[in-house]
């Protein structure tokens, strides 16, 4: 096996063409049809159009305060593509979109080369059916760009260690996986395939490339040093420019924002988490759930997998045991979300590829997705029914806290539609077209969610609809205010909006004391034109929600807001600030 890939037939190109198209319609779908949604999407998108406006690419900022916890790659990429495209609800999803693209085309690459352009073919599939990617990629989430820098690393990698020699591509991975660390901090992982390599290759496993340098002189320890190299000036690219201005620029802030990124957001939040607790099996049940129905093929993976094993073929114990080795990672934190195992769906997409075909004509695998197809159609069918005849409970709760109407029917009729393609698949062609069916039903799906729930949902996830109305029903020449907002609602009104800082949904009163005791004397200094879009919470001891002046604007996101005057304000005082570094 050589790096060289023998050329595509016109039948392996026209089949991959395919693919690819019908991948792009499906992580496209609803592309420019909303704008960002909580819980992270508005954060990034307002840190990113902040740097754009204010020139400060360095520190990013959420409102006026400094935003710590993440580092800033996503955000420059977000700002980079609203800059190019000049509109936040046609630029926000591009980086995803094209990460995750790259995500698939980089597996069926790798897997064509290690095997064959059908495998190949194979190996993106496995990733693009599981509903954890395409959800993913679908939003303007960190993730779906670390997966992306992620696969190339490995991908590069891989070309090397199993392909190779093929030191450019090993450095290319290096750099990758540099980048990645300031995207995500766990961009490092990628690294962790030299462990296994080191050891498959003392033991003398097949499919190791022959690694070995032009001539009898040539010293291989510093081409693998200069690859380490490559992947440490990745990361000073934004980091000792970062660290030089935090430390030598005077801003007490900046130089809370640098300890509070490097430790806070790294160290402490892995080995001492404070939230998403989780067990420590977790991953398993995400797996399982969350990569169906790539994940139903492990059952019938485990024996050409042993095979493999005891065959010591690298080809397939490389990637995987890399993959393995992120889920072991990971579950050593105490912090678990779903997302985060995402990087290794590729390594096991490599690792099953080879085999999925076979496994796709055993009567058992397919029985198995004719149970999850017709299972998941049918939940989609009634869920839809009940909605639209049965019962009520459900539908009125979601029309009272999403502010949908009349419209609503359009969401009951795809889920009928969609579950309706599942079941029926399922009964017309049994066992035999299966794969053609449970496809046809995640394709659906992922269709519905694009050009039904994004619209239909937008107004009030977006809280575009929140702030039109405030706005609407401002006096003339009147300015709006944001008290215990989110940055959804700053994202909405625009950066010049008054805001009197950020409070978290876990701080406690001081915070809350000190931004309504600034927003107080903000209206008071100009009574007649001033107004709070306030969200009705208690600890808000200076302000009087049942006021009969307020203005009841509706809900967001689950949340009431009312927009408030100077009638309905009370004497407080702002708790003093806590400093740099505080929350």
């Amino acid at each position: 096996m050589t790096d060289a890939a023998r050329p595509l037939s016109p039948t392996d190109r026209r089949e991959a063409w395919w693919f690819f198209a019908i991948a792009l319609l499906v992580i496209g779908a609803g592309f420019g049809l909303r704008d960002p949604w909580p819980a992270d999407e508005p954060r990034f998108v307002l840190v990113a159009q902040q740097m754009v406006e204010s020139g400060d690419w360095w520190f990013p900022r959420r409102g006026h305060e400094l935003y710590p916890d993440k580092p800033p790659f996503f955000m420059w990429l977000l700002g980079l593509s609203y800059l190019a495209i000049g509109s936040v609800r046609w630029s926000f999803l591009l980086p995803s979109l094209v990460a995750s693209m790259g995500t698939l085309w980089l597996t069926y690459d790798l897997a064509r080369r290690l095997w064959s352009p059908r495998v190949g073919l194979w190996a993106a599939a496995a990733v693009l059916v599981a509903p954890a990617f395409v959800y993913q990629a679908k939003r303007a989430q960190i993730d779906p760009v670390l997966v992306g820098l992620t696969t190339l690393a490995l991908y590069g990698l891989l070309r090397h260690l199993l392909l190779g020699p093929a030191w450019r591509w090993f450095y290319v991975g290096c750099f990758a996986a540099g980048v990645g660390v300031w995207t995500k901090g766990v961009g490092f992982l990628p690294l962790f395939a030299l462990l296994p390599f080191a050891l498959m290759r003392w033991k003398g496993w097949s499919g190791i490339a022959p690694i070995h340098g032009a001539s009898p002189g040539d010293r291989l320890t510093g081409r693998w040093m200069a690859g380490i190299g490559l992947f440490f000036a990745a990361i000073f690219v934004w980091f000792v420019p970062m660290v030089l201005m935090a430390l030598y620029d005077g801003d007490p802030y900046h130089r809370a924002y640098l300890d509070n990124i490097l430790f806070k957001q790294t160290i402490t939040r892995y080995a001492d988490a404070w939230h998403h607790h989780e067990p420590v099996w977790y991953f398993l049940e995400v797996m399982a759930l969350f990569w169906a129905p790539f994940s139903i093929a492990f059952a019938w993976l485990v024996v050409p997998w042993r095979a493999a094993w005891i065959s010591r073929d690298a080809r397939v114990w490389l990637p995987l045991a890399w993959a393995l080795l992120v889920i072991a990672f990971f579950s050593g934190s105490t912090g678990k979300r779903d997302m985060y195992i995402l990087p290794a769906l590729p390594g096991f997409a490599l690792a099953a590829a080879p085999y999925l075909e076979a496994i796709a004509r055993r009567a058992g695998f397919r029985t198995a997705i004719a149970v999850y197809t017709a299972g998941l159609g049918a939940v989609l069918v009634l869920g839809g029914l009940a909605a639209l005849f049965a019962e009520p409970r459900f539908e009125t709760r979601l029309l009272a806290e999403r502010g949908l109407g009349a419209e609503a029917v359009w969401l009951w009729i795809m889920l009928v539609v969609v579950g309706a393609i599942g079941v029926l698949g399922v009964a017309a062609f049994g066992r035999k077209r299966v794969l053609a069916s449970c496809a046809s039903l995640l394709g659906a799906l992922w269709l519905g969610w694009g050009f039904v729930v994004h619209p239909l949902l937008d107004d009030e996830n977006s809280a575009r609809g929140i702030v039109q109305r405030a706005n609407a029903a401002l006096p003339p020449g009147g300015e709006l205010g944001l008290l215990a907002w989110k940055e959804q609602h700053l994202l909405q009104a625009g950066l010049d909006t008054a805001e009197f800082g950020f409070c978290p949904d876990d701080s406690h009163a001081p915070c809350h004391e000190r931004q309504t005791g600034k927003a107080v004397a903000w209206v008071r200094q100009a009574p007649a034109t001033r107004r709070l879009l306030a969200r009705d919470l208690p600890g808000y001891g200076c302000i009087d929600f049942a006021h009969p002046s307020n203005v009841a604007i509706g809900t967001a996101n689950r949340r009431t807001f009312v927009l408030v005057g100077s009638e309905a304000l009370r004497d407080c005082r702002a708790a003093p600030d806590p400093g740099p570094g505080a929350r």
